[in-house]
């Protein structure tokens, strides 16, 4: 495994258009896959009413989490920060020319930005598990 830098982090976040939003409230964990655009150190993405703005308005604390892997190697990005819905219009128009569109079929109109606090990265080689003794 190793440890990637904050640039190399940053770089492999804005390649990426699918992440796992994870929220918590009350204790409770949850985690909802969501298509994302990222730049300028912040996350954009879109929903509807539901789960996961209604747990954003109890608890801004927000994590993505990205990755990818074939058979032999891997990676993983994880961004931490404070979630706040866009309702001044200038930054709704600006997200609206942004390339984050719904992949499925639904009214999304609702634009949510994650200010990333915090980044960290790791890619992986993947391989047998070293012989280890058994107790």
């Amino acid at each position: 495994m190793e440890n990637l830098s904050n640039e190399q982090s940053w770089e492999l976040l804005e390649g990426s258009v699918l992440g796992r939003l994870a929220v918590c409230v009350d204790g409770q964990p949850d985690v909802f896959p969501v298509n994302i655009y990222v730049s300028n150190g912040k996350i954009l993405f879109r929903t509807s009413e539901g789960t996961k703005l209604a747990e954003l308005a109890v608890n801004d604390r927000a994590v993505i989490e990205v990755d990818a892997f074939t058979s032999r190697i891997g990676w993983s990005v994880v961004a931490k920060g404070r979630a706040r819905i866009l309702r001044d219009s200038a930054e709704i128009e600006a997200a609206d020319q942004t390339p984050l569109n719904p992949w499925i079929p639904t009214v999304r109109t609702t634009y949510v930005e994650i200010a990333v606090e915090e980044i960290t990265g790791r890619r992986f080689v993947f391989g047998p598990e070293p012989d280890h003794e058994i107790r």
